[in-house]
């Protein structure tokens, strides 16, 4: 049996989902989704992916948030009000794993 340790500073695939909350029904559209293999924190990758995806788009009261989850079971939501009550900024490193249209989208 071959045993795999993974160590903080390995690549692991995060995959992330980006939802809009339908309040009328509670359900939670897709708009869009897509991975990544980084050795970044994944929670830090979808904050990105959600100011990537919210820039310069009118929300008009609507509520998107981002789910992250990793190939070792990890998952976290993101909301954009966690953006909103830091003074986060994106790193430049995790933007570079992001697709063209994300990436673009915070220069």
């Amino acid at each position: 049996m071959i045993t795999v340790v993974y160590g903080e500073d390995m690549s692991c695939c995060v995959r992330w989902e980006i939802l809009l909350h339908e309040p009328f029904s509670g359900v939670l559209i897709c708009k869009g989704f897509g991975r990544a293999i980084t050795a970044a924190d994944p929670t830090e990758v979808g904050r990105t992916v959600l100011a990537a995806y919210l820039a310069g788009r009118s929300t008009r009261d609507e509520t998107f948030r981002v789910v992250v989850r990793t190939d070792n079971g990890y998952q976290s939501v993101i909301t954009a009000g966690q953006l909103a009550d830091t003074c986060w900024v994106a790193d430049p490193a995790i933007c570079q794993v992001l697709p063209t249209y994300l990436r673009n989208a915070l220069i």
